[in-house]
Formats: C-alpha cells, sequence, structure tokens
C-alpha cells in the first residue's frame, strides 16, 4: 500500500458524546449509569475505527451499577467482539472494562456483562432480575484483549482471548431477559472520584444467520474489511446489505476485486469508488478468481450454463474484456496461478470426486491429474518463489493444510490440529500463511457460510500457529489470495445481518 493511501485510510475524524446525544457509529447513546459523580465519556475514531471510552462510578457490583455506557437496542440473537486495552496505570486494580447487555439503565437493571478487571481478573458477570444481587463466573484467562458476548437463544457465552490464542468460553444458560435489550460497551473506574479510560478497537456487532436461512439462496450482508498482519488492526472498507466475496489485492496497490451475485467488482483504496469489471458473456461469476503475478491477467470461475460441467474457467485482461475459456470440462474451480504465468491450479470435480489438477494458462494441452484422494483436496496455490503448491485436504479425516512439488509429488501434512484448516494464502515474501479456520464440529469437507472462524498464521515451513482476526463469516471470507503486495495487509470478508 503507498503512503498516500494508507494515510487516507487512517484518516482521523472524531465524534463525541455526552448523555443522550446520537450517531456513535454502531451505537446510539452514551451515558453515565448510576449515581456517577465523576461525568464520564464516549468518543469515537472514525478513521481508525476505534472507541475510547472514560467512566467513573464506585461499582457494577450488588443491586447497584455506576459506569459509562455506550450502547444501541438490540434484539434476537447478536455476538459482541471488541479488542480492548485500559489507558494508564490506573488507581484502582478493580476498574472494569467490556461488553454489557442490559434492560434498562436503571442502576439495578437485570443485565449480563463480560468483564475485564485493570488487575486481569476476567469474568462473566449477571443479574437476574431488576433488583437482585450480582453473580459471576471467573475466566482462567487473565488480560484477554479479546472479548466477546453472544446471546444464543436464550444464553450468554462469554469468550475471551489473549491476541492469537483461540477463545476460553462459558455459557450463561436460561436467561429470562427481553427480546430487546440494550447492548454496548462499558468502562468503571471502581473510585467514586477517578475516571478511567480504555480504548476498543475491532468493534463488532453481529446479528447472525436466523436458523431458517437458506443457503446459496438467503444471504447477510458483508463488510469488505482489511487488516494490518502486524498489529490486528482492521479497518472496513466498504458494507453492503447483500454478498460480497472473496477479496484479491492488485500488484499495483491501488485495488481490490471481489465477486458479488454473479458480477465482478473493483474497489479503488483510494478514493472507494466501486465499478463493475467487464467479463462480458460471463455473468455467473464465482469466489475463485486468481490474478496472475505480474498483474495484467485475471483467471475466473464461472458456471458455464453446460448443464455437464458447471464451473469453468476463463482468463481475462485484469482490466476486463473477453474471457478465454481455459478448461474444457467442470466442474472446475481455479485457485492459484504459477509465478512464471504459466500455470493454473484448480479443484476439478471428476466422477464425483475433487482433485488438485494443473493445466496450461493458455489453454493449451491437457489437464494434468496433482492428487488422487477419494477425499475432497482444494485450495491450491503456488509459493511466490514457484517451488511448491500448499492446498487443503481431508485425506486425514479432518481438513488440513499441504503442500507437494507443482507436478504433485512428495505431498506433506503441515497442519495437525482439531480445527477444519482451509484456504492457505502465501505472503508475498513466501515466509508466512494466512489461512480459514472452522471450529472441530463443521465437517471436515464443507465450508460454510455464516459461521464463528478464526483466520490464523503460521511459518512457511510449518511450526506455531497463531490467531491473527476472530470473526463471523466463512464461505467467501478468503477463498482467493488477498495479501496486500508489500506484506503488511491482508483483505477480506466478514458477514452480519444488515
Amino acid at each position: 500500500m503507498t503512503k498516500r493511501i494508507y494515510l487516507l485510510l487512517m484518516a482521523v475524524f472524531y465524534t463525541s458524546l455526552s448523555s443522550g446525544q446520537k450517531n456513535l457509529n454502531i451505537f446510539t447513546d452514551s451515558e453515565d449509569v448510576g449515581a456517577v459523580i465523576k461525568t464520564g465519556s464516549a468518543k469515537y475514531e472514525e478513521g481508525e475505527q476505534i472507541f475510547e471510552i472514560s467512566g467513573a462510578g464506585a461499582n457494577i457490583w450488588f443491586d447497584k451499577d455506576e459506569f459509562q455506557f455506550a450502547y444501541k437496542k438490540t434484539s434476537g440473537n447478536f455476538i459482541l467482539r471488541t479488542r480492548a486495552k485500559f489507558i494508564g496505570e490506573g488507581v484502582n486494580a478493580h476498574r472494569k472494562m467490556g461488553w454489557m447487555v442490559r434492560e434498562s439503565t436503571d442502576t439495578d437493571a437485570a443485565m449480563v456483562c463480560a468483564t475485564v478487571h485493570g488487575d486481569g481478573l476476567t469474568s462473566l458477570q449477571y443479574r437476574k432480575e431488576k433488583g437482585g444481587q450480582v453473580e459471576e463466573i471467573l475466566s482462567p484467562v487473565k488480560h484477554p484483549q479479546i472479548i466477546q458476548l453472544e446471546r444464543r437463544n436464550g444464553s450468554f457465552l462469554m469468550s475471551v482471548a489473549k491476541l492469537g490464542d483461540p477463545f476460553w468460553t462459558v455459557e450463561l444458560p436460561h436467561l429470562q431477559f427481553p427480546e430487546e435489550m440494550l447492548t454496548g460497551l462499558f468502562v468503571c473506574s471502581h473510585e467514586e472520584n477517578v475516571v478511567e479510560k480504555a480504548l476498543f478497537e475491532n468493534t463488532r456487532i453481529v446479528i447472525p444467520a436466523p436458523k431458517e436461512l437458506v443457503p446459496y439462496r438467503d444471504y447477510l450482508g458483508s463488510h469488505l474489511e482489511i487488516m494490518n498482519i502486524e498489529t490486528g488492526k482492521r479497518k472496513i472498507l466498504h458494507s453492503v446489505t447483500n454478498s460480497i466475496q472473496a477479496p484479491n489485492w492488485t500488484p499495483d496497490s491501488k485495488t481490490l476485486i471481489y465477486n458479488s451475485e454473479g458480477l465482478l467488482f473493483t474497489y479503488d483504496l483510494e478514493s472507494g469508488k466501486i465499478e463493475q469489471l467487464n467479463t462480458d458473456f460471463v455473468q455467473s461469476n464465482n469466489n475463485d478468481h486468481v490474478l496472475s503475478f505480474d498483474g495484467k491477467m485475471l483467471g475466473i470461475s464461472s458456471a458455464s450454463g453446460e448443464e455437464e460441467y458447471g464451473s469453468l474457467i476463463y482468463t481475462v485482461p485484469v482490466e476486463g474484456g473477453t474471457p478465454k475459456r481455459i478448461t474444457p470440462i467442470g466442474p472446475s474451480y481455479l485457485h492459484g496461478w504459477s509465478p512464471d504465468g504459466k500455470w493454473l491450479t484448480y479443484t476439478g470435480g471428476r466422477n464425483g470426486i475433487y482433485d488438485i489438477y494443473k493445466i496450461s494458462s493458455d489453454g493449451n494441452g491437457d489437464e494434468i491429474q496433482l492428487t488422487q484422494q477419494t477425499t475432497l483436496d482444494d485450495g491450491s496455490e503456488y509459493s511466490p518463489d514457484g517451488k511448491y503448491i500448499y492446498f487443503n485436504s481431508a485425506r486425514t479425516g479432518s481438513m488440513e493444510l499441504w503442500r507437494m512439488l507443482p507436478d504433485g509429488s512428495k505431498q506433506e501434512q503441515l497442519t495437525h490440529d482439531a480445527y477444519q484448516n482451509w484456504f492457505p494464502h502465501i505472503s508475498p515474501d513466501g515466509k508466512s500463511i494466512v489461512f480459514i479456520s472452522y471450529m472441530p464440529e463443521v465437517p471436515a469437507g464443507d465450508h460454510p457460510f455464516y459461521k464463528q472462524v478464526y483466520l490464523r498464521s503460521m511459518p512457511i515451513n510449518g511450526g506455531p500457529i497463531k490467531v491473527i482476526a476472530y470473526l463471523y463469516g466463512g464461505q467467501g471470507t478468503i477463498n482467493v489470495p488477498s495479501w496486500s503486495p508489500d506484506g503488511k495487509y491482508i483483505a477480506f470478508i466478514s458477514n452480519t445481518q444488515l
């Protein structure tokens, strides 16, 4: 990313709220709850999408709460997630911050909150009814940066993690709360005459898919996001009520390319302008589109209209034009382009079995089968030096990351864990891999929409794995190579009902 584009993306604008004011980004109100002596405040830094909340208050405990609250009304199921930290050393070790859901702003309202204290103590605190006493469930995780509170069909789940670790989760079942609740972020100083401050970034209120949603017929809204790999800071660039999927980052650092409703679109990183990319007669593009390493060509996959084949692979100039058909048969789903531009790798369904194939990028010659498994092999991508093809395979019973030589030989497994790991994407310097991980309960051969997932990273040759993003997404989140050319950012899609 160029310095100019970075500065434009990170431009700072402050929106401040005192009690009763409106329009704090995802929140509608902020106010001091209870008999607070020192006035609190809430600010939103629009450029970096960070909340700064300052609050006083004696405590959140017994039958009386005092704190600063930035909130909105939310109904039904929801997932609240943020990355948080206190500012400064603090006066009282029991100062508190986190997510809160409550019936009203009355000081003794029924509520539940995911709470992190100044000394690192973390707990799920709750008051079952108005005027009742606060109870709590302690977490073994101290000083978590990632705080999540979810309502799921009448139960509440707190999930917390130190950045890089998977969640630790506890469930509080069957609270008899109203359908509509106040949901938001809070800060309590635990000292009547002291104001404490906390920062909250990567803050999301996710409305998940309803039970009646039919995949591939019904869709949730989408956020187009970028994330700094080193810091973990995320920025939403564009939000829509329909489905957008699988952003590529062009080698000139200027553009993201994504698909939506069968078409391809470009997002200009400097201006935010969106335009349709011309693919002529190919009008059923899916989320398997890959740029050549030199950025001159775009490989695309699309339903062909030929019932016996389904998805076929085409290539088109990156600025758009008339596509050239590459694969003679299908279904074929593109995933990789060799660094020298000579080969395309893809997942091919042949006789009901999905393996990895390659074919000349000019469409001349026969396809070459690289894997031969009865289980699914998918997500093939060349390393920048061309020495390996990385992919994911369910051959061991769970979906894991693998690699092989470009001729299909020396296939070796790289991950060995309980998660379902998909779509390895290699950093431009060839040193690390970013991939998406589904929870263990998802079937190995499935990569569905609308699940709680992790984006994780690991060294190129295998080794320690860390979580770099906690999000609601799945299919379409990161199906294609999406690193920025300088290796500092990745682009992806997260989802919510908008």
